[in-house]
C-alpha cells in the first residue's frame, strides 16, 4: 500500500512574550512587598561602555521594564574610552553600594576592555546577570546562585510548556559562557544527555538530526536548516540577528518541529525576566527578606 501524503506539520509557538509577562507581573508584587516592608525599592545598576547603538537599546529597554517591575534603575554611562581598570574601579564602588541590589554590565563593552575581569568585579551576591565565574560554578553544580539571564529564561520556558529533558537528546550550538556552555549545563542538570556543538563541528546535519531538543546559540542567520529537524522536536532559537532573523531557518524547521520560538517574542523576553525576577531574589537576601517561590 502506498503511504498517503501528509500535510506539513506546524509547530506550536512558544511565546516568551506571554511567559515573561506573567513573570514579571509576579516580580513587581513581589517588589511592591519588599518595599512596604522594608521601605527599600529593589534597583539594578546598568553599566554602559560607550555608545553603541544595539547596546544603547538593549539597556533602554531594560530600564523601561524595571519601571514597570517597581524596580528601580540606576543607569551608569561610561566614555568609550574607558579603561578596563576605570570599569572595574566603578563595578567594585557600585558592588559596595547597599543601596544597589543588582549589577548588569552591558556587553560587548570593546575591544580594549578586559570582560573577564570586568565581570570578575561584580560581587557574587549582586551578580544577578549570571556573568561571573561563581555563578558559573553554581550553574555547572546545580547550586544556589544566579543562572545567566538567557539559558535561565529558556529552561523557564521549557518548563511553561510542559517539556521535560529527562532522557532526552539535547543539542546545544553555541558554546559562550553566558549562553551555550551554562544552558547545556542546566539541561544536563534536568537528566537530558547533552551534546555541544558550534560553528566548526563537522558533520553538523547530522547532529542536529538526532536532537529532541535544539538550542540555537551560534549567533549566524539561519545557520540551522529546516530540513535537519528532528520530526517533533523542540527547537529554541537564541540567536538574534538583523531583520529579526534568528539562527534557526525559522519557516522550514516549523513544518517538522512540535514547538518553536519565534524571533522575536521568543527567548529575548524571557532573558529580560529573568535579569528582573534575580535582582529582586537579590534585594530580598541582601534586605534579609526570605525569597517568595515564584
Amino acid at each position: 500500500m502506498t503511504a498517503q501524503p501528509t500535510a506539513p506539520q506546524t509547530a506550536e509557538l512558544m511565546d516568551g512574550t506571554a511567559v515573561a509577562r506573567r513573570i514579571v507581573e509576579r516580580t513587581a508584587a513581589r517588589a511592591a512587598a519588599l518595599t512596604e516592608r522594608t521601605g527599600a525599592t529593589p534597583c539594578l545598576a546598568t553599566v554602559l561602555v560607550g555608545e553603541d547603538p544595539a547596546s544603547v537599546t538593549y539597556v533602554k529597554m531594560k530600564r523601561n521594564r524595571c519601571e514597570k517591575a517597581g524596580i528601580r534603575s540606576r543607569h551608569v554611562p561610561l566614555p568609550a574610552t574607558t579603561t578596563t581598570g576605570e570599569l572595574v574601579a566603578k563595578l567594585t564602588e557600585l558592588s559596595a553600594d547597599p543601596e544597589v541590589h543588582g549589577i548588569l554590565l552591558q556587553h560587548p563593552c570593546g575591544a580594549h576592555i578586559d570582560e573577564r575581569a570586568a565581570f570578575e568585579a561584580i560581587a557574587p551576591e549582586k551578580d544577578v546577570d549570571g556573568v561571573t565565574m561563581r555563578s558559573f560554578a553554581a550553574m555547572g553544580f546545580a547550586l544556589p546562585g544566579f543562572a545567566s539571564c538567557t539559558p535561565g529564561g529558556i529552561m523557564r520556558l521549557l518548563d511553561a510548556y510542559d517539556v521535560d529533558p529527562s532522557g532526552k537528546r539535547a543539542v546545544v550550538v553555541g558554546r559562550s559562557a553566558i549562553l551555550g556552555k551554562p544552558v547545556g549545563m542546566m539541561l544536563l542538570a534536568r537528566d537530558a544527555t547533552v551534546t555541544y556543538c558550534h560553528s566548526r563541528t563537522r558533520e553538523l546535519s547530522s547532529l542536529v538530526r538526532e536532537a529532541d531538543i535544539l538550542v540555537a546559540a551560534v549567533g549566524r542567520p539561519e545557520f540551522i536548516r529546516g530540513a535537519d529537524i528532528k520530526p517533533g522536536a523542540v527547537v529554541v532559537d537564541a540567536g538574534y540577528n538583523a531583520g529579526n532573523v534568528g539562527d534557526v531557518e525559522f519557516a522550514a524547521a516549523a513544518e517538522r518541529a512540535s514547538l518553536i520560538t519565534p524571533v522575536p517574542g521568543g527567548v529575548g523576553p524571557m532573558t529580560i525576566a529573568v535579569l528582573l525576577e534575580q535582582t529582586l531574589d537579590a534585594a530580598e537576601r541582601q534586605l534579609g527578606v526570605g525569597v517568595t517561590a515564584a
